[in-house]
């Protein structure tokens, strides 16, 4: 297939913008951190908020974002810091550069629209043509090809079932194996045929594209994505500086939830019985979550920007010097806390 790759300009529409930075608190002097650079656009506006002592670091894994926000925050001088690599390496990444916390953190998880409107980065089922590649970083041996042709049926089924919530994985990962023991599953319109043929027909005629659900499982196992998340929360909310901000959108419930536990434990860690009037466990809280809610897009927002959806933001703001809680006003915290999600 023909590199269309630099022919096609990274675009990218930065989901929930307004709603990300407002919830950073940005300070003119602070230095902050947008783990998943993409096309630069919450970047920039960051930036655009600095004065002259502000400073901001661009992490991203995928070569064509860091050259494509290279070029858009190029006016911006030396208050950027651009770094190819996986944003679960930051505390590496901050130690390099002599930063020891930051003021604020951004994560836009998921695919950049470029990387789903380009086929020959393997992210899309509607280019029967595209090949099965899937990484995120292309410095990876590993592509989406490898896992569909090499993994067990069992553990197609696991990821199909786990990651894309389909309720036909076990029937989609039986129609794999037995496409490529006729010859390896190379393309969109190959692996996309398997899916179908998984899958009723009456199903197939309502709702999305019979393929999304898979090909994001094998997205996820692929670049390990929520693997990643999970272990870098505690790195990042560790990282923030009194008062710092992390603000992380989601797209899907497995990134939400992920992160939801992730900001309640922080808040919340005491571990002691519910027995116990007063903590003894020692654990302290980290800070607290400033989104009891999730922030979602307006509907102005999602009629122009249909990808934005399925979007969720949340944000947590750390405390250093949090005193211990009783378990009594942890818990009833707690409540607080899953009373807002009803």
């Amino acid at each position: 297939m023909e590199d269309i790759r630099q022919e096609r300009p990274f675009s990218h529409t930065s989901v929930l913008l307004n709603e990300t930075v407002e919830g950073l608190a940005v300070r003119p002097d602070g230095i902050y951190v947008d783990g998943t650079l993409g096309g630069g656009g919450h970047s920039e506006r960051i930036l655009s908020m600095l004065g002259p002592d502000g400073r901001l670091i661009g992490i991203d894994q995928d070569e064509d974002a860091i050259l494509a926000a290279g070029k858009r925050l190029e006016p911006y001088g030396a208050r950027k810091v651009i770094v190819r690599e996986n944003y679960r390496n930051m505390k590496q990444v901050l130690w390099e550069l002599g930063i020891e916390s930051v003021n604020g953190i951004v994560l836009d998880l998921g695919v950049s629209s470029y990387q789903l409107d380009t086929p020959q980065r393997g992210f899309t089922y509607r280019d029967e043509d595209a090949p099965l590649d899937m990484r995120m970083d292309t410095r990876a041996d590993r592509t989406a090809k490898d896992i569909v042709n090499g993994y067990a049926e069992q553990d197609l089924y696991r990821i199909i079932r786990d990651y894309g919530e389909d309720r036909f994985a076990k029937s989609i990962a039986r129609q794999i194996v037995l496409a490529r023991q006729k010859k390896p599953i190379e393309t969109a319109g190959e692996l996309t045929a398997a899916i179908k043929a998984a899958i009723p027909a009456r199903v197939r005629a309502q709702g999305g594209h019979p393929a999304k659900r898979t090909y994001q499982a094998i997205r996820i196992e692929l670049n390990q994505e929520l693997t990643v998340l999970k272990e870098s929360l505690d790195d990042m909310i560790e990282l923030l500086a009194e008062g710092g901000r992390l603000c992380i959108i989601t797209f899907h419930s497995l990134e939400d939830r992920i992160v939801k536990e992730a900001f309640r434990r922080n808040e919340n860690p005491c571990i002691c019985p519910p027995s116990f009037p007063v903590c003894v466990c020692g654990r302290k809280s980290r800070g607290r979550v400033i989104t009891r809610r999730p922030v979602i897009p307006s509907e102005e927002e999602q009629e122009k920007n249909p990808r934005a959806k399925s979007a969720k933001l949340r944000i947590f703001e750390r405390h250093r010097e949090a005193e211990e809680i009783r378990c009594g006003a942890q818990r009833a915290g707690l409540e607080e806390w899953n009373d807002g999600e009803k």
